[in-house]
């Protein structure tokens, strides 16, 4: 089964990249000529407390269910942080979320307007493998105009690797593409048998050496705050913060709200673009030095009215 591979393979990265000396193995001090990177089946299994045989079964894909103590067992000799634990979790069960058929989503009305009028700050809803649901017109300023594209290029993962104006955005342009690889990998041991997933994941496994190269470290990210650093093509570099907020009445479905810091060249950057929102580009030619009332009075905004 795909979803007892996915979990040997997790298992394996996970045990090749913990150290010894990490997990506190007594009268270690540099084997010599010790050949494993990381640790020895026999050591994760004396860790963990389960025996050598059943920890190879695991890795090899021959063993279904392992009990919650085992995989917590795991988690504590793999020092994973809590996502990490979660993708465990979700890889050795499966079922838990097997589907015949994942409906498509829709943003509420009223998540629309509410997106819709924060003009001074970007906001955009991000639903099942990294699609794009929603976005105000300063998010589209600053990223790129979802409801242009069509419907199926409507994805943050997608246009992170293959649009070379995503590339041209983030200073650090590697650190955001590795983190979303990690954050498609949390979908994917959530919904292994998800067509459209699949579809993505090939798509950019062969278009993105990248990509591959990431997807195929395992590596697993949950994005719910940082920093990003920006440059934008019209008002120059712009450092957001982003906070990432989960719709609890909305399944798969989660808020980014991007800000800057008062008083920074970052801030007037920000508020630079959205007065190019109302005025146009001309606009970019004078910087304001209040906010401007006709930001405040309007807030065009086209609505992603097709599912995703």
């Amino acid at each position: 089964m795909a979803g007892q591979a996915d979990l040997g393979d997790f298992l394996r990265k996970c045990r090749a990249d913990m150290t010894p000396e990490a997990a506190g193995i007594a009268g270690y001090a540099g084997e010599p000529g010790r050949r494993v990177r990381g640790l020895r089946r026999e050591e994760v299994a004396q860790l963990a407390g389960v025996s050598v045989d059943y920890y190879t079964r695991l890795e090899q894909g021959r063993h279904a269910s392992p009990s919650t103590a085992v995989l917590d067992a795991l988690g504590r000799v793999f020092q994973l942080e809590a996502a990490a634990r979660a993708h465990l979790a979700d890889l050795a069960r499966p079922s838990r979320h097997r589907a015949t058929q994942i409906p498509a989503q829709r943003v509420r009305p009223a998540m629309q307007q509410l997106i819709a009028s924060m003009i001074d700050h970007p906001a955009f809803i991000v639903g099942r493998r990294t699609d794009i649901l929603a976005a105000n017109p300063l998010a589209r300023a600053l990223l790129a105009d979802w409801p242009s594209l069509p419907v199926r290029q409507r994805n943050y993962t997608r246009w992170v690797f293959l649009d070379p104006a995503a590339r041209e955005a983030f200073v650090n342009w590697s650190t955001v593409a590795a983190e979303v690889v990690g954050t498609l990998r949390l979908y994917a041991g959530r919904f292994p048998d998800d067509t459209k997933l699949n579809e993505l994941v090939g798509e950019l496994t062969i278009k993105s050496p990248e990509f591959r190269s990431w997807w195929n470290g395992h590596q697993v990210h949950e994005r719910t705050h940082g920093t990003k650093h920006m440059k934008h093509p019209t008002v120059g570099p712009i450092t957001i913060r982003y906070e990432a907020l989960a719709l609890p009445g909305d399944e798969e479905q989660t808020l980014f709200i991007y800000s800057t810091d008062p008083g920074s060249p970052s801030h007037d950057n920000m508020r630079l673009l959205a007065l190019s929102i109302q005025q146009g580009p001309d606009a970019t030619n004078a910087r304001p030095t209040a906010a401007p009332d006709a930001v405040r009075r309007s807030s065009p905004y086209d609505a992603m009215t097709d599912s995703v």
